[in-house]
């Protein structure tokens, strides 16, 4: 099976501090995985180096078996942990999400986009929203709204941090349930980073699990053992309940 991603020696510095270090692994084509690793694991750091936004002090990362600067941008999607759209500014929902489409606000959408739009939306389970001013959002819709924003180019990567940040246990449920369905219909792999294992070993068929280096990777009942789990985070007892903050930034 051919590689989607794939990660050679790969070290990330911010600034002093070794974010990342010597990590090599691949992730094939139509996989689910999830990137799993306590609070500073660089989980994100991870997601960020694959996009090419933070340099590489070691390594390298190719995606479909290109560089990262020859692949279009279209083949990926991605949901970002923080939001920051202003939530005041006058758009509606369909606005957001066609600047999936142009990576800038959109103008005057055409039929063409409207009917993109509206099949994003669709998958997601918030075709009702499109009209939707973006201040009236919920967390959890914005959450949606943002997925469709993602896959409005039908990616052949799609990279999600924290899907579930600012939801409910009900809505984080309704996340997952969207994201299977969507995977039913598309074909993309699906890079995804969670602190909830428990999650990630129900829904994702891969489990990539990192403290700063890379611990375990491969199917998620045996990346997600025990020991591997003991191993990133010094016990299991309580780690799905680990929060996130700050990792986003590292």
């Amino acid at each position: 099976m051919a590689n989607a991603i794939e990660i050679e020696n790969l070290s990330v510095r911010l600034g002093s501090f070794l974010a990342l270090r010597s990590i090599t692994t691949a992730v094939n084509e139509g996989d689910f995985a999830a990137i799993i690793g306590p609070n500073g694991a660089g989980k994100s750091t991870l997601l960020r180096a694959i996009l090419g936004l933070v340099p590489l002090e070691t390594g390298s990362i190719s995606l479909f078996g290109q560089p990262f600067d020859k692949t279009s941008p279209e083949w990926i999607g991605y949901v970002p942990q923080l939001k920051t759209i202003d939530r005041n500014f006058p758009a509606v929902t369909c606005d957001l999400v066609a600047s999936g489409m142009y990576r800038s606000w959109p103008g005057i959408l055409t039929k063409k986009d409207h009917e993109r739009v509206h099949e994003a939306l669709e998958m997601v389970g918030a075709e009702n929203l499109t009209h939707k001013p973006l201040g009236h959002l919920s967390g959890g819709e914005i959450q949606r709204v943002y997925l469709a924003r993602a896959i409005v180019r039908k990616p052949r990567l799609l990279l999600l941090d924290e899907p579930a940040t600012g939801i409910d246990a009900v809505g984080e449920d309704q996340m997952y349930s969207i994201l299977d369905s969507y995977l039913e219909q598309a074909d993309t792999t699906v890079l995804m980073v969670t602190h909830d294992w428990l999650a990630a070993r129900h829904h994702a068929t891969k489990a990539m699990l990192i403290n700063r280096n890379l611990i375990a990777y491969g199917p998620s009942s045996e990346a997600l053992s025990d020991s591997n789990l003991r191993a990133a985070f010094g016990h299991i007892g309580h780690a799905h309940h680990l929060q996130e903050e700050g990792d986003g930034h590292v």
